[in-house]
Formats: structure tokens, C-alpha cells, sequence
């Protein structure tokens, strides 16, 4: 009996191999949970960040394939498909035939969108602000630098 009891003191006393605490998919999954809660409380409209990221991409270059788009905001074939099924169905984002290549579709913002991602822009830089606000300015310029080494 002493010995099991001996066995379960050096178990309870040994530190584990893997903590889940200290792991880098487990930080970022907290630190996701966080940016989405602020995300949400503060981007002013009823967009998801896959749609905000759709429209923010539009805002930035010239209409585009929807290939192109999702390539551009990191999104596979059928999550890019789905956010502008759902942009379009709000009038948010229009596709036209490209005049260079006739099979192709370009999608692009309508006025609607072009209008709501100009508001919200003041929005999602505040997200920003906020998500990295524990952070100083030396801290906030590694973290992102890091975190694009990583991508």
C-alpha cells in the first residue's frame, strides 16, 4: 500500500510532459476566443470576420475572381463560395463576367458594400486596438512580425 501511495505523490509532484497551458495552439486559441468577443461587440454590423475580411479585401483591390478573393483573404474554394453567396444575397457584393476571360466571374463590391465597409473600417481598427491593447508598441510590432513568419 505505501508503495502505490509513493507512486501517486511522484505523479502529483512530477511536472507533465505536455501542459496544455504552455501550448502554442492553446494560447491561440484563447487569444482568438478574446479578438472574437471584441470583434463582435464592436464591428457595428452583422458581419462574421470571414465577411468583414471579404469586404475589406474588396475595398483594397479592383474587383476580382472569387478564386483570386479567397486566395487574397486565406479562405479555401468552398468558404470564399459560401461569404459571397451570403454578401450577394445582402447586396453587399455583385458578380459581373470578366471582360478578359469569359468564364470567369468578378466579384465586387455594390455601393451597399462599398458604403458599409468604409463605415466599419473606424470599427475594425479599433478591434485592433483593443485585441493588442495588453501589449506595448514594441510588443504589438514582434508580435505581428512573428506571427507573419509563422503564416
Amino acid at each position: 500500500m505505501s508503495r502505490s501511495v509513493s507512486a501517486r505523490s511522484r505523479i502529483k509532484t512530477s511536472r507533465p510532459a505536455y501542459v496544455l497551458d504552455e501550448q502554442i495552439g492553446f494560447i491561440l486559441r484563447q487569444v482568438w476566443q478574446r479578438h472574437a468577443a471584441i470583434f463582435a461587440r464592436e464591428i457595428g454590423t452583422d458581419l462574421t470576420p470571414t465577411q468583414w475580411a471579404a469586404l475589406s479585401k474588396l475595398n483594397e483591390t479592383a474587383p476580382c475572381s472569387q478564386n483570386q478573393l479567397g486566395r487574397l483573404t486565406a479562405m479555401d474554394v468552398a468558404t470564399i463560395k459560401g461569404v459571397i453567396d451570403r454578401l450577394t444575397a445582402r447586396g453587399l457584393t455583385e458578380t459581373s463576367p470578366d471582360p478578359e476571360d469569359g468564364r470567369r466571374l468578378l466579384v465586387s463590391l455594390t455601393r451597399a458594400g462599398q458604403q458599409l465597409a468604409e463605415k466599419a473600417i473606424h470599427n475594425a481598427l479599433a478591434i485592433t486596438r483593443e485585441t493588442l491593447a495588453p501589449l506595448d508598441p514594441t510588443e504589438r510590432e514582434t508580435l505581428l512580425a512573428l506571427l507573419r513568419k509563422m503564416r
